[in-house]
């Protein structure tokens, strides 16, 4: 699986394509086993989460991207079901308010990041303002930023600046013990279609969809080129992008456990130990502890 995983990292970037990558791609994994290779991940997760925040010396931020339907609620709801939640901070970033409009675009997201120990999930980002604001410009104008007063205003230098305070941003996170894991969830055009009409047929989930859903899809091509556009700009080391095939929510799930247990890992983690002047106080308590209850 590690070997696999290898692949959806985004490397390269003066090559990069998101039609190179295969949406339905499973490997050699098999449906059928899912449920048990996720559990066994799940446990390990669990794992390095205690260790982590005992530790207390790293923090760690998950962002979630994609297409509208491509899963990332399903992959957060199942890949984390076995975290505990005092150890966790969920934030799924909706369209800025008045307050934050009136601050710089990182504002927001500064606020939400994870403290030392716990884990940072981030369903949409700071990304959302080089991806939905690339294709729709005219969102730009509502920041009310000094120089840009009209679209036309809005050029490469603009979005150039923009990757570069991410990057910077990013950096700084990672230089102050903040590991960054970026996904992008790669959905099919056909597969959301799929998705969409079963939120249209079911009741249940009729709340999940709306109308601007269809007028979103017809700018694909735009947010494709969004995309690669921000993953090339942004993709470093210490803050790697992840392509995860998201045709197949089995096996997307399999392969996102699968990254961040790996990256957990490479921290070494392990629940620290007591100094010897410590360890003796310890002692001394459980003595007195035994003597009070005698």
């Amino acid at each position: 699986m590690q070997d696999i995983v290898k692949q959806f990292r985004v490397n390269n970037v003066d090559a990069f394509k998101i039609k190179d990558h295969d949406t339905k791609f499973t490997g050699k994994h098999v449906k059928e086993d899912a449920d048990g290779i996720l559990n066994e991940l799940k446990a390990e997760m669990d794992d390095l989460q205690q260790k982590l925040y005992a530790a207390n010396s790293h923090s760690l931020l998950i962002i979630f991207q994609a297409m509208d339907a491509a899963g990332k609620d399903s992959v957060i709801k199942h890949t984390m079901s076995g975290l505990n939640p005092q150890g966790c901070q969920v934030f799924s970033f909706k369209q800025p308010s008045s307050e934050e409009l009136d601050h710089d675009f990182l504002w927001r997201h500064a606020k939400a990041m994870p403290e030392r120990g716990r884990i940072g999930i981030h369903n949409r980002s700071h990304y959302e303002n080089v991806l939905v604001c690339k294709v729709h410009p005219e969102y730009i104008l509502n920041e009310r930023i000094s120089g840009f007063r009209s679209v036309d205003e809005i050029d490469t230098k603009f979005w150039d600046t923009r990757y570069e305070s991410i990057r910077n941003f990013e950096s700084h996170l990672s230089a102050n013990g903040t590991v960054i894991i970026k996904f992008f969830l790669n959905v099919s055009l056909d597969e959301q279609k799929k998705r969409f009409l079963e939120r249209i047929d079911d009741p249940l989930k009729h709340w999940k969809f709306s109308s601007a859903d269809i007028e979103e899809r017809k700018k694909w091509n735009d947010y494709m080129k969004a995309y690669e556009d921000a993953m090339k700009k942004t993709s470093a080391d210490h803050a790697p992008w992840y392509i995860i095939p998201a045709d197949k929510k089995w096996f997307t799930r399999i392969a996102v456990s699968r990254i961040i247990v790996d990256t957990l890992n490479t921290l070494k983690l392990d629940t620290p130990e007591l100094p010897e002047a410590e360890k003796v106080r310890l002692l001394e308590c459980k003595k007195r502890l035994n003597e009070v209850e005698s």
